[in-house]
């Protein structure tokens, strides 16, 4: 007697057949299916949403960030600067030449309000300052001989000598003496300094609309000889007092005189190329760009010598300057009508007006779908028969994925099978048995709350039982 053969795992069984279904899911084709659903609160929350989705493009995306145009951000910029006025310090009246650093007038440049001048330094030795690490001594033993601190100001020498002032000794080193912290004066110069005035030329080209203007309009009899800066009578004068400046940017002059500081003067040019030119007009804005409130970080100064000769050595006088300095910041951006960011936004639009569609569907299959009465409408699976027909209609429909035509009638009900063959009819139900009728729903039902049954005008009202439903091809003999 033969032996039976091993039959395979169940578990394999299951994955095969897994793997059987989900091949065959993968070739299905969906089609949405139209339901009218009559429920006044599920309408409202779907009009709303659609109202809501328009509105925001309307408004937003439209009107705000005007999306219909083409837009071009940074422009072309170029920045001339002079500056204008004279002050006074404890000793001597400073010019422009001397108290505006660089001098070339660029975009970013210095004024200086306050000074700390150490004069007539020379190469020698003397002592070092008490800033740095590790200078204050008592003794020669104190100090390393050929010791130098970056941070110094100079090479040690080995001695330990008085300190400029006081009872203190600090290391000798070697360099420009003395040093800075021995000998330096303070002098302010910011008591005129709210005074100067700043003229600043700016320029910008917009290259993909070839689109160019300044902020200086072209005026006869001296215009600018008499003018300051207005932002509603003078918006072409841009010249500006500085202590306009350090005002509109929220600063207290005398302090940030002392301690020094970095204004920006942002310069922003929004156009709307759909308009006039004259419609492009320049927006100044000030702020200060140091963060005032980290005093390891805010203020500003720098350093820088003047050297010539005295008796035949070399001199210079050491100045280290606190000062304003304004950096002038060029930016904008211009948009002018295009067809095809305005084809975009406009499919974005209408494409993003399904998202009611969708949340209505999962309110209605998540919290309204009681027995299953709306997936059961909403959801229908149709195959096409295991049968074959030499026709070309039903040729077409098996490679459009529809059922052929049925052979046969559809069965009726048995009482009207009864009936009609008491009629003399049983010749039209023969054998072969009939295909059953369809009980797939029509393309758009009217359904109503879960509560209502479907009446006998409703054709999909119960869930079919079967995996597969033969579709009504009558509409096949068109193709």
């Amino acid at each position: 007697m033969a032996a039976a053969e091993p039959k395979p795992p169940t578990g394999a069984v299951a994955a095969r057949r897994l793997a059987q279904s989900c091949w065959s899911a993968f070739w299905d084709y969906e089609t949405p299916k139209v339901i009218v659903v009559k429920n006044r609160r599920l309408g409202i929350v779907y009009r709303a949403v659609q109202l809501l989705i328009l509105l925001y493009f309307v408004w937003y995306v439209f009107i705000v960030q005007k999306s219909y145009q083409d837009s071009e951000t940074g422009p072309e910029s170029s920045v001339i600067t002079k500056v204008k006025g004279i002050t006074l310090s404890e000793h001597k009246v400073w010019d422009v030449e001397e108290y505006v650093k660089p001098p070339e007038g660029g975009s970013v440049f210095s004024i200086i309000t306050r000074i700390e001048v150490t004069p007539f330094q020379t190469l020698g030795t003397c002592a070092e300052s008490m800033r740095v690490s590790n200078a204050t001594c008592d003794s020669d033993e104190g100090c390393v001989a050929g010791q130098l601190d970056m941070l110094g100001n100079g090479l040690r020498t080995g001695r330990c000598v008085p300190y400029y002032h006081g009872s203190s000794k600090t290391c000798e080193v070697s360099g420009w003496c003395p040093v800075e912290d021995g000998a330096s004066v303070s002098q302010f110069l910011g008591t005129m300094a709210p005074n100067f005035t700043i003229l600043i030329k700016n320029s910008i080209h917009y290259p993909k609309f070839q689109f160019s203007k300044g902020n200086i309009e072209n005026r006869k009899g001296g215009y600018l000889k008499h003018c300051t800066f207005h932002e509603v009578s003078d918006l072409y004068c841009p010249i500006f007092k500085l202590g306009y400046i350090v005002e509109q940017a929220g600063e207290n002059f005398t302090e940030l005189a002392h301690t020094g500081g970095v204004i920006g003067v942002i310069i922003n040019w929004d156009c709307d190329l759909d308009l006039s030119a004259s419609e492009c007009n320049p927006k100044y804005s000030f702020r200060r760009l140091d963060p005032k409130h980290i005093p390891a970080s805010s203020g500003y100064n720098f350093r820088f010598a003047k050297y010539y000769k005295i008796n035949g050595s070399i001199t210079r006088t050491l100045i280290k300057a606190y000062g304003i300095r304004i950096d002038v910041i060029v930016h904008g951006q211009a948009g002018k009508f295009s067809l095809i960011p305005t084809v975009i936004n406009l499919a974005t639009a209408l494409t993003s007006i399904g998202v009611g569609s969708f949340l209505c569907d999962w309110i209605l299959l998540t919290f309204m779908n009681k027995n299953k009465v709306y997936s059961h409408k909403k959801f229908d699976k149709v195959c096409t028969p295991r049968h074959s027909s030499g026709s070309w209609p039903v040729t077409l429909a098996l490679v459009l994925g529809q059922a052929p035509p049925p052979p046969y009638p559809c069965s009726p009900d048995p009482g009207q099978a009864g009936q009609l063959q008491g009629e003399g009819q049983s010749q039209a139900w023969a054998v072969p048995p009939p295909w059953p009728c369809p009980t797939s729903a029509p393309s758009e039902q009217m359904v109503d709350a879960p509560e209502r049954s479907a009446g006998p005008g409703l054709c999909a009202s119960e869930p079919s039982q079967q995996d597969c439903v033969l579709t009504d091809a009558r509409g096949l003999a068109q193709l």
